[in-house]
């Protein structure tokens, strides 16, 4: 009777949890039995690990084969631990003679013939096997995204036959290593493609340094697509633990993950018809939604209005904790959320609240379908109003060099005020809590007068209040000023004319 010891991964989440793979050869009926809460996809792992180990020029065992994998109170499934099986089962039959495959951990999908086939969440297992201080070995195809965690040990195999080579000391395989570019914020598209809506344009510098969710509104036709796409031009460069982070997230969902974009900060544009389940994420085995895919990137949201009700508050909870926590009857998930809402929206339902095509009544219906909470997670309000259309015409088409912020200098304030917000606070100031706001956000007595009378005016709750105060802390980073004075707190007031517009139609 023999016994085999191999390690691999499952995927929880962003997670990829150890598994242990022991094989026990025995007598009796031959057989081939998986035990430790194997999924269908696991289970069928028995007939391609039986084929790819025959194709490969082995020999199958003829005994009794358990194969368990532990701990058994973690779901596992997909076919990632074909590879892990097939070593355990050759190990256990001495046709490797390796006794110790403590040092290993092998991931990785089998062909009938043999060959290894790639798999999804490469690189959140490449980041746990970097803390075991393991080798990995794994298919081809999932090298270079998995070479992207440095100080790992990455090898990369396209068969079966091949890391029998390399166990067994005749052949070695590659180490996998990914070849990082230094520039990751090239875009096709740039800030000074837009040539009128300046203050739009300040409002998304703002949103930029200090995090804050932002909506634009207006009616068709004035650019507010078009300044939420360009958002993400002039986002600071991801630190390399968060990029690892949206990379991974990319990873388990199957998108391809390279050295060219795994530092570029995600945006996602979901349809106005996507369910609840699409945008925070669901299913039996509870998979990433939207929110999680803009992860430390943007959430554009086009005709708000549009989204179910149902589906626009199922976002209050993630736009304040950062995560989204998914139960179903037999797993629980916890996937990161952190975003950046930018949403979108006409004021009317014909289109322009100005074109007396709709009476108060209905324009305040329309916009009664967004909830208070909901614009309460809202920091920025801007309005996108009409343009020239000869005036922009002109300016669109002069040959002239003309002098237009693009997104490379409107980046590189950003990126100096986040400087500033994290030497003094280490986080960007939407996050900021109560308690830090009081610290990092004071008020001067003039300040909080002018504030609260503007509050009261307006009827703003307290999480509207702590907001406001929070814009305006931006405004004094991006102008380089220590305390907040009163006109960045008129600046961040500014910014509140959604507020402005529903009281207004709710007194007529």
């Amino acid at each position: 009777m023999s016994l085999s010891v191999v390690h691999t991964r499952a995927n929880l989440g962003i997670e990829a949890p150890l598994v242990t793979i022991e094989v026990h050869l025995s007598t009796g009926l031959p057989g081939f039995h998986l035990v430790g809460l194997p999924e269908t996809t696991v289970k069928e792992s028995r007939d391609r690990v039986r084929s790819a180990i025959i194709n490969s020029g082995f020999e199958f065992p003829s005994n009794r084969i358990t194969v368990n994998m532990a701990p058994a109170d973690l779901p596992k499934g997909g076919g990632r631990f074909d590879l892990a099986i097939a070593i355990g089962i050759l190990v256990a039959s001495e046709q490797i003679p390796l006794k110790d495959t403590s040092e290993f951990e092998f991931v990785g999908e089998l062909a009938l013939s043999g060959e290894l086939r790639g798999i999804q969440g490469a690189l959140p297992m490449a980041c746990a096997v970097k803390k075991s201080n393991r080798c990995l070995i794994l298919p081809k195809t999932n090298a270079n995204e998995a070479a992207l965690v440095s100080s790992t040990k990455v090898l990369a195999a396209q068969s079966l036959w091949d890391v029998y080579l390399h166990l067994t000391g005749k052949q070695t395989l590659p180490n996998a290593e990914a070849k990082l570019t230094s520039d990751h914020s090239t875009h096709d598209i740039d800030l000074a493609d837009i040539v009128e809506q300046q203050a739009a344009k300040r409002a998304l510098i703002l949103a930029a340094a200090g995090g804050h969710n932002i909506l634009l509104y207006g009616p068709p036709g004035t650019g507010k697509s078009m300044l939420a796409s360009r958002l993400v031009t002039i986002m600071p460069a991801l630190p390399e633990d968060e990029a690892l982070t949206v990379a991974s997230i990319k990873s388990i969902v199957g998108e391809e993950v390279s050295t060219d974009n795994w530092q570029t900060r995600p945006y996602r544009t979901p349809h106005h018809s996507s369910s609840a389940s699409a945008i925070v994420g669901g299913g039996s085995y509870p998979m990433p939604g939207e929110i999680t895919l803009a992860h430390k990137g943007i959430l554009f949201l086009d005709e708000l209005p549009e989204f179910g009700r149902h589906v626009l508050d199922v976002l209050r909870e993630p736009l304040e904790t950062g995560e989204i926590h998914l139960s179903r009857a037999k797993h629980k998930v916890t996937y990161p959320a952190d975003f950046q809402l930018v949403a979108a929206m006409n004021p009317s339902p014909t289109g322009d609240h100005t074109d007396r095509r709709a009476n108060a009544d209905q324009i305040l219906r329309y916009l009664n379908r967004l909830s208070g909470p909901l614009l309460d997670r809202i920091d920025m309000q801007i309005n996108v109003p009409k343009v020239d259309i000869k005036k922009s015409i002109n300016a669109a088409c002069q040959t002239n060099d003309v002098e237009r912020l693009t997104s490379k200098q409107a980046r590189q304030g950003v990126q100096k005020a986040v400087d500033i917000q994290l030497a003094r606070q280490a986080k960007l100031n939407a996050a900021l809590n109560t308690q830090e706001l009081k610290l990092y956000c004071r008020l001067d007595d003039t300040c909080m007068q002018f504030l609260s009378n503007a509050a009261e005016k307006l009827g703003l709750s307290m999480r509207s209040f702590h907001r406001i105060i929070k814009v305006a802390r931006t405004i004094a980073d991006i102008a380089n000023v220590k305390d907040i004075q009163q006109n960045h707190i008129a600046e961040a007031l500014s910014y509140r004319s959604f507020d402005k517009l529903l009281h207004q139609l709710a007194n007529n």
